[in-house]
């Protein structure tokens, strides 16, 4: 009986002094994703490397180039259009992360009703999560398809909540999903008021914001009309090579480069100007 005591005693001092002498290890925080990473998440193409983007770019850039100094045989002019290609996937990502930022600001009312339902229906709340990938809006089924994947495979709620909020790429996507798992952990049966009247702010918001923009839709227009125009009438001189080839000298070279910088600062003051304040991720 002493031995047995004796040997208890042993082994809670072990590993009290293991506890206390041995190195703790420290969580690593996750590395912030790059900014390429996070276009490409935010336009929905989260799956597409960044590297492939830059490659992208590269060939186009060079294949610009190429074209443009076969026909002007100006090399400035070729690489100011080379450089404008190089950049036209990279502008063609943001567009298409605007457009379904706004896509996605339409829809997430009717998805939180839906949502709202399922639980007065009785559904537990990754059920009804779940059933957004069958009656859930258009844009959002392939995320709440996977979302509902991950909770299968998994049975972590929290981890495939991380998850669908990477797909989504999202601000208001954010929101309501740490509201949601916010009252997943509190419980309680506020969760169908929080969700009404969350409905009825993100529907508020996007009328709001769908206003604005229809009346900012003139100035984005118009400034990238004013910007295009000039090196459109550029590009219809490089086929008149005795023309074009003036822009070869020093003095050529310097009015495409003050051109150039003038019209980019132009544009991105006008841009600044008619710009509406823009929800960012902060909970990502």
């Amino acid at each position: 009986m002493g031995a047995l005591v004796g040997l208890g005693l042993g082994l809670g001092a072990l590993l009290v002094w293991s506890a206390l002498a041995l190195p703790r290890t420290h969580r690593v925080a996750a590395p912030r994703p790059g900014r390429l990473t996070r276009l490409l998440a935010a336009a929905g193409l989260g799956a597409v490397a960044p590297a492939s983007l830059v490659a992208l770019c590269v060939a186009l850039g060079l294949v610009s180039t190429v074209l443009v100094q076969l026909v002007s045989r100006t090399p400035p002019v070729a690489l100011v259009f080379g450089s404008m290609a190089a950049y036209l996937p990279v502008a063609l990502l943001r567009s298409r992360a605007r457009r379904r930022l706004r896509d996605f600001a339409e829809v997430w009312p009717e998805a939180v009703d839906n949502l709202a339902s399922a639980v007065r229906a009785g559904l537990s709340l990754p059920e009804a999560l779940a059933g957004l990938a069958v009656r859930g809006p258009e844009p959002l089924r392939p995320a709440f398809d996977q979302f509902a994947l991950d909770y299968q495979v998994t049975g972590r709620f929290g981890e495939s909540l991380d998850r669908l909020k990477d797909r989504l790429a999202d601000p208001v996507g954010d929101r309501v999903v740490e509201g949601l798992r916010i009252a997943r952990e509190v419980g309680g049966g506020q969760l169908g008021r929080l969700l009404r009247n969350l409905s009825g702010y993100l529907r508020e918001e996007a009328r709001t914001r769908s206003e604005m923009e229809s009346r900012q839709a003139w100035t984005v227009n118009g400034a990238r009309l004013a910007v295009a125009a000039p090196w459109l009438v550029l590009l219809l001189m490089s086929l008149q090579g005795a023309v074009i080839t003036r822009y070869s000298s020093p003095e050529g070279v310097a009015v495409l480069v003050v051109g150039a910088v003038l019209c980019l600062v132009a544009y991105r003051l006008m841009m600044r100007i008619g710009r509406l304040p823009t929800d960012r991720r902060i909970l990502s």
